[in-house]
């Protein structure tokens, strides 16, 4: 029996910057309320910063003509994102960032998902936007003014399914993932991603396998003399053995894939020789993948080793439990089972090692999903490799300022900037 899966990082987690997070909500100041107002009645969103520097709030869009399309969340309710408008020598370069938040798996599942925010826009409200989704130059300085979207999570499959279920109560279930990618990304081309000269699909988590998946897709909208690479952040989830001996992961996605019928984004080649389950693994899809892309990823996981390598049940007792929730408790025999994870995880990496035009940041912090805080992407406390924070790898891959950006990280504990 598949025992619970903690959901990976949400990207709307509590105020405080925790490793890999971003904060909920910043104090509202007086003129913070008057600009968030002007925004509800112009139904346009804007972006501020607070007096005390906190991250930016970002009001939430809701996607034009989406039921018609089908492109629905979980509970049929309009798919959402977040546009915070480029300027200056930005007007004309889009990021477009898709949120995670794990995956559901069976119709009881779903159904539990979909009375939360991760399966229906009728929770969601304004977010902050902070680390590479920041308006602030000295905590983002290479994509600080372009267009930013942030794209909601709400169809439980990484926004690569199609099909519809019912629940135990015969309410319809909404599987339309697929749909509303087409239908976010037909939106931003309305609102000006046409004439884009330079584009970055990105995203944490599920929103780092989504990344992926539609990379190709994503760079096939554009014309071919425009910019287009993609950057997947903590979205390389290894197809491993648990402690137990079981596939656990692979069971998990075996259900979304299936329920969910995602096999029209999985690559045909795969498809040819594998169960569409085993194609939905990054490790398969990038062999199919033509568009650049930069692969950011701690190789000790955080998310990983608490759900793929010691899924609750999978040990006995609490022998795992304070290994998995802080690294620096683990005992000496656990950690050479971490360094196991890692030498499967650098091995699965080959394929990206080998393309000239793709880029690595794979350090050693026990962390998931690293763009969506300041602390992390860009400040004097963010992990380094090479002395180089990842923001600053990112800019010397996007922008071809260096031949190659492929930085592997030696073992832990030897990173000291993964500490700070």
């Amino acid at each position: 029996m598949l025992t619970k899966l903690r959901q990976p990082l949400v990207p709307l987690p509590r105020r405080r910057l925790p490793p890999a997070a971003v904060v909920v909500a910043a104090a509202a100041t007086a003129p913070l309320l008057v600009l968030l107002a002007v925004a509800a009645f112009s139904h346009s969103p804007v972006a501020v910063v607070t007096a005390d520097g906190a991250p930016n709030l970002v009001e939430l869009t809701l996607v034009a003509g989406a039921r018609e399309k089908g492109a629905v969340c979980l509970d049929g309710s309009p798919p959402a994102y977040h546009l915070q408008r480029g300027f200056g020598s930005g007007s004309h370069s889009w990021l477009v960032y898709l949120s995670g938040g794990a995956w559901c798996n069976s119709t009881e599942s779903c159904s539990e998902r979909k009375t939360t925010d991760l399966g229906s826009s009728k929770l969601k409200g304004p977010i902050p936007f902070d680390g590479m989704l920041s308006n602030q130059h000295q905590l983002n300085p290479d994509f600080y003014n372009w267009n930013k979207v942030f794209v909601r999570y709400c169809d439980g499959a990484s926004f690569s399914g199609d099909a519809e279920d019912e629940d135990q109560d015969g309410n319809k279930l909404q599987f339309r993932g697929l749909r509303i990618w087409d239908a976010v990304v037909d939106e931003l081309m309305s609102k000006g991603m046409d004439n884009a000269k330079q584009a970055l699909l990105t995203g944490c988590s599920a929103g780092g396998l989504a990344t992926l998946l539609h990379c190709d897709n994503f760079r096939a909208r554009f014309p071919d003399e425009v910019s287009v690479k993609c950057l997947p952040d903590a979205g390389f989830f290894l197809d491993i053995k648990d402690l137990s001996g079981e596939r656990f992961l692979r069971s998990i996605f075996n259900g979304t894939v299936h329920l969910q019928n995602v096999s029209k984004v999985l690559p045909k080649d795969c498809l040819e020789k594998m169960d569409p389950t085993e194609c939905f693994f990054p490790a398969e899809l990038i062999k199919s993948i033509k568009t650049p892309i930069f692969i950011l990823n701690s190789d000790y996981d955080s998310w990983q080793i608490g759900n793929a390598l010691a899924p609750d049940g999978s040990y006995p007792g609490g022998s795992w439990s304070s290994c998995k929730s802080n690294i620096s408790n683990c005992t000496s025999r656990q950690i050479d089972v971490l360094h196991g994870f890692r030498n499967t995880f650098i091995s699965e990496l080959k394929v990206a090692e080998g393309r000239q035009d793709w880029g690595l940041f794979i350090d050693s912090c026990f962390t998931h999903c690293q763009t969506q805080s300041s602390t992390l992407w860009h400040s004097s406390n963010s992990p380094r490799i090479g002395n180089q924070t990842i923001s600053e790898a990112v800019r010397d891959w996007y922008f071809g300022r260096r031949h190659a950006v492929k930085q592997i990280d030696c073992k832990y504990p030897c990173n000291p900037t993964c500490s700070s």
